[in-house]
């Protein structure tokens, strides 16, 4: 299996912030599950504020799905808002992660 970084136009970046009951309900661990089913690569992590900041890279329907998945989060998640941002792809990850 190759792990090129794919520099191909259809590679984005979304920069996520989920809101809600998303801490304690093992949103990031669902998120990095999701996130490697779908083949991307960045990171999840618990914000100071009580909320869940995701960044991740791959190409954009995969995106879509991944941000489908922080809409409604894992069970016992109550996500209220998810504020979004699409950026240029860095190319800066070679997985997705959990960060602490």
């Amino acid at each position: 299996m190759s792990h090129m970084k794919d520099t191909s136009p259809d590679q984005h970046r979304l920069q996520a912030t989920v809101h809600g009951r998303v801490q304690g309900v093992s949103f990031r661990h669902y998120t990095r599950r999701r996130a490697t089913e779908l083949g991307l690569a960045g990171y999840v992590r618990n914000a100071w504020d009580g909320t869940v900041e995701v960044v991740a890279e791959g190409q954009r329907a995969r995106l879509e799905q991944l941000l489908a998945f922080l809409r409604v989060g894992p069970t016992g998640a109550v996500v209220t808002r998810v504020d979004v941002q699409w950026v240029a792809a860095t190319n800066a990850f070679d997985r997705f992660e959990v960060r602490y």
